[in-house]
């Protein structure tokens, strides 16, 4: 059941979303609450996990990182353990930036951020060649990262 969030706590979570760093004096101008109001809703909104963390989105680009990939992988079968060992995997590899598990002909879907094409196939050969439970896989080569983000859209 979602959590019970008003008119403010929806406004915060905009605000935040956009930046995280500002103040409570600043987002309780935009909220129109006081500074410890907004201070006491954050510490709620985190200690509930609607707010699961606050971090710094960096622009691959500027660290060498130029290549995004997005792989769909099909698994040999779709067991318990053999699934939960993949999610596992994915979880533990620093070159994946999000790993989904689907419905459809694709058991999982990844976004992978690369140097270059080479490190990308080390990637596979580590994490699905030499992996007797993936099937198949399909990558897709990003063209351009025309909106990146993980904000979750708050209007109803």
């Amino acid at each position: 059941m979602p959590q019970s969030l008003d008119k403010f706590d929806l406004q915060l979570l905009e605000q935040v979303q956009q930046n995280c760093r500002q103040t409570a004096e600043v987002l309780s101008e935009h909220l129109g609450l006081s500074p410890a109001a907004v201070q006491k809703r954050l510490k709620r909104l985190r200690d509930t996990g609607v707010i699961e963390a606050e971090i710094a989105l960096v622009n691959p680009g500027t660290i060498g990182r130029n290549m995004t990939i997005i792989v769909e992988v099909a698994m040999e079968r779709e067991n318990s353990g053999v699934l939960d060992s993949f999610k596992r995997r994915m979880r533990a590899e620093p070159l994946v930036q999000q790993c989904y598990y689907t419905t459809g002909e694709s058991d999982f879907m990844l976004v992978l951020v690369v140097q270059d094409l080479e490190e990308y196939q080390r990637f596979t050969q580590d994490n699905f060649f030499g992996s007797p439970e993936v099937s198949k896989f399909k990558t897709t080569i990003v063209m351009d990262r025309v909106k990146v983000g993980l904000a979750v859209s708050l209007h109803r």
